[in-house]
């Protein structure tokens, strides 16, 4: 991969005005396939879950997956979309090694879903409208596996395998119209668009929108133009790219890319991209087709499709709160400053919270443990929140033990550490740790006596006013009893037994 120049990100936005488009493909959780009984499950044994269908087998005919039209439907409603009364799919004509049939069957010019919006809210809470151009049907390919090769790709391998799992599994593709006007924060916008439509994806339930499995890839478009009321530049298209860090990342380097190549008196080709994660480069791949060299044509051996408007209305009735709503709702509810609640939706904590505040603990609380301790426990484990091994009713009954004065902070941290080695539940931590805060005074006021004896300057002193030397004997209790005390109940008998 050669090193390509690049402007400063500053000076190309100085000199530039970005534009973006962006696609994103969902992998629907549909039980089986888009056009065939094949099972649409992740991880099986390669060429396993196909039929003839699949394959593209001569005479296999498709059949229409109701469920993924519905699913279909409920995306574009969430997305403000217009839903058609008639559309159809197509065949899209191109060879690749993991499309079988050497077309791929989706929709052009009649898609299921058009002409919507999603307001995007950014980290300081400033919101975008993202104009949706449409959201249609098709279906995934296959999936190629290059070996021997630099970093998994075709040049310098040896030889490549195809497994057919995938391909035919239902998709739905949402493309928008150019996103204007965003300026030095176009990298922010486009991870923060891809991170809502997750978000929808997975409150709508139709998808499992797992990026790390490729539930969820965008194709992130970029273009250069001389000022924002000048025609758009010539667009690259960076494809599958499939965390939020590597959008920003990609959308940041075509910009600087780009903005070099104009400088110089270039012309930006139209081609795709791929991105590399570990250097945060793109690289050239192929020549970018535009819509006529595809030859689409309508699908002959699909009818076209009409979902009746009672079905649409039963539809959108059953839509579930949309996230972007339900933060605010929660936000209120928990009475969250709003930077308190951005962070919890930054870090992935928000349906952990709620859980846990369901679960009994008080929503200041759990986010205490959820953005503190378990925050730093997962950045350090390099792992996401959601993935520690630690469950929210765990979390408030760890909580509860505190309220109840069992246990006090300290205390709860050795339970969690308990809890997240696999040692059992806060209570069974607990007891097997032996843990428990020393509530009884007897003993308490025999270390007291002793500490008291030992140094009897420290009555006088705090008998005149001087409180300070009490923190000593609050200390030798806490470390007698292995942080076990309760410290505000040691400082009370301190007091008893000096005014005694």
């Amino acid at each position: 991969m050669s090193t390509e120049d690049l402007l400063d990100y500053d000076e190309a936005l100085a000199r530039f005005d970005p534009v973006l488009g962006i696609e994103v493909h969902v992998e629907l959780g549909t039980a089986s396939k888009m056009f065939d009984g094949a099972p649409a499950h992740f991880g099986a044994e390669p060429n396993t879950a196909i039929t003839p269908v699949s394959l593209g087998l001569p005479g296999a005919l498709p059949a229409l997956n109701r469920t993924a039209v519905e699913y279909a439907i409920k995306i574009g409603l969430a997305l403000n979309c217009r839903i058609a009364e008639v559309c159809r799919f197509a065949r899209k004509n191109y060879f690749y090694p993991d499309v079988p049939k050497n077309f791929q069957t989706s929709q052009y010019d009649e898609p299921i879903a058009f002409d919507g919006y999603l307001d995007v809210e950014l980290g300081d809470g400033t919101v975008v409208r993202v104009e949706i151009e449409r959201a249609h049907m098709e279906e995934d390919a296959g999936k190629n596996t290059h070996v021997g090769g630099a970093a998994g790709r075709i040049h310098g391998a040896t030889h490549s395998l195809v497994d057919y799992n995938r391909a035919g599994i239902p998709l739905v593709e949402i493309v928008t119209r150019p996103i204007t006007g965003v300026g030095d924060r176009a990298p922010e916008v486009a991870s923060a668009y891809v991170r809502q439509l997750r978000d929808i994806f997975v409150a709508l339930g139709v998808s499992q929108a797992r990026m790390e499995r490729g539930n969820v890839r965008a194709d992130v478009n970029v273009s250069l133009r001389a000022a924002a009321d000048a025609p758009l530049g010539t667009r690259t298209e960076t494809k599958n790219v499939n965390s939020f860090r590597s959008i920003e990342r990609a959308v940041r380097y075509e910009i600087s890319r780009q903005g070099a190549v104009l400088s110089g008196g270039g012309s930006v080709v139209q081609e795709t991209r791929h991105f590399h994660e570990d250097t945060a480069v793109t690289s050239s791949g192929r020549v970018k087709s535009d819509a006529d060299d595809y030859r689409y044509f309508p699908e002959p051996d699909l009818v076209p499709v009409a979902p009746s408007r009672e079905w649409i209305d039963e539809i959108a009735a059953s839509l579930p709160e949309m996230p972007a709503v339900r933060r605010r709702r929660l936000r209120g509810e928990w009475g969250f400053a709003e930077e308190e609640m951005r962070d919890a939706i930054n870090a992935g904590a928000v349906d952990l919270i709620e859980e846990t505040v369901s679960a009994g603990a008080a929503p200041a609380a759990a986010r205490k443990w959820w953005m503190g301790e378990l925050a730093r426990k997962a950045k350090n484990d390099g792992v996401e929140l959601a993935d520690l091994d630690v469950t929210s009713a765990q979390i408030a009954q760890l909580q509860r033990l505190i309220d109840a004065g069992r246990i006090n902070d300290k205390l709860a941290r050795q339970v969690l550490e308990g809890v997240l080695a696999g040692e059992g539940d806060p209570e069974q931590v607990l007891t097997d740790r032996g843990l428990e805060v020393v509530s009884d005074d007897g003993p308490l006021l025999e270390i007291i006596d002793a500490t008291l004896a030992d140094q009897p300057d420290i009555a006088a002193k705090i008998r005149s006013g001087n409180m300070g030397p009490i923190g000593a004997v609050i200390g030798a209790v806490m470390k007698a009893t292995r942080g076990q005390a309760d410290a505000g109940r040691v400082r009370e008998l301190v007091m008893e037994r000096v005014q005694a």
